[in-house]
């Protein structure tokens, strides 16, 4: 944050002569440009533990984070923290909600689904989601680099671009829901799954949950709760 006010600030150029890589050049030109006030914190696995740790104790002038984005939260990274007061989408990779893994005592699945059914009860809107198809690397740039190593490595089915797109996509929903206040897309569908692969509303979907959705996403935890 202090790097990041201080670029926005004009003073980008001494951000580069402190970097020991010599990187930055081009930073004394990011006056003005970044908004550090309504600020997104995100992050994946290790990095999306480390994302819900820091939004403990905000928003506040500190911490100006008006939201998260939690990408398969670490199953051995650490405690998560449950003190998240914005609101909060976390994605879940298909093989991290089919992969029952014990976390402190419970399900990691369910500790997740905890913490973002407690951000709903906080006032604050809040999604958990399984991406279908994907493996824990598929929002990262692997697959693209090697995708068939990495499906065979991995086990994921869904084609590596369009496990991207699809986290791309629904992340765009909630950063537009965050400026405006209006649910679109994905952002919109109520629960589907409260847990993981329990398709107890499978003939009402049919007729509720667009094809383009179903085949993508199921949906655990949602404002819209019915189920």
């Amino acid at each position: 944050m202090r790097v990041l006010r201080k670029i926005n600030s004009g003073e980008g150029s001494d951000v580069f002569e402190s970097s020991p890589r010599r990187e930055g050049i081009d930073l004394k030109h990011w006056k003005g440009r970044l908004n550090t006030i309504d600020m997104t914190m995100s992050g994946h696995s290790y990095g999306a533990t480390l994302a819900l740790q820091v939004l403990k104790g905000g928003p506040s002038e500190k911490l100006p984070f008006k939201g998260a984005i939690i990408l398969d939260p670490g199953k051995s990274s650490g405690p998560l923290n449950e003190d998240v007061r914005v609101p909060l989408l976390i994605l879940h990779s298909n093989s991290w909600s089919k992969t029952h893994s014990i976390f402190y005592g419970r399900p990691h699945f369910e500790v997740v689904r905890d913490i973002v059914q407690n951000t709903l009860k906080r006032g604050h809107d809040a999604w958990f989601m399984t991406s279908l198809g994907t493996s824990h690397p598929s929002v990262t740039d692997a697959p693209l680099i090697e995708p068939l190593l990495l499906s065979w490595t991995t086990w994921s089915t869904i084609d590596v671009r369009e496990g991207v797109y699809q986290s791309v996509k629904v992340s765009d929903e909630f950063m537009r829901y965050q400026s405006t206040g209006k649910k679109t897309g994905l952002l919109e569908m109520p629960v589907t799954h409260p847990r993981y692969d329990d398709d107890r509303r499978s003939d009402k979907l049919k007729n509720t949950m667009p094809e383009e959705y179903r085949k993508y996403w199921q949906i655990h935890v949602a404002p819209e709760q019915a189920f």
